[in-house]
């Protein structure tokens, strides 16, 4: 196996996936889900530690005028997303 294919995600281990989503689903049609992407994920902490917050670093931080770093970002921060991009804008327009 090359260095490629090892990012390549079996589209067979969305198999299990179906019974929980039909759960709230029902309706859920065969053959709908399928993988995204596969890579590295950054973290912000190491596995012993507890899960940290988002970090967010504007050119305060690192002195580079308008480049904003955003890591840690994960599943909240869809939920999050209006209010990091308020955030982001006043950190550039300052």
């Amino acid at each position: 196996m090359d260095s490629a294919d090892e990012w390549v995600v079996d589209p067979a281990r969305g198999n299990g996936f179906y019974a929980e989503v039909r759960r709230y689903w029902p309706g859920l049609p065969e053959g709908a889900l399928y993988p995204g992407y596969a890579g590295i994920r950054p973290k912000l902490n190491a596995l012993n530690e507890s899960a940290r917050d988002f970090l967010i670093q504007g050119p305060a931080t690192h002195g580079v005028p308008g480049l904003v770093n955003l890591f840690g970002i994960e599943s909240p921060g869809l939920t999050s997303s209006l209010a990091i991009a308020e955030h982001v804008l006043g950190m550039t327009t300052d």
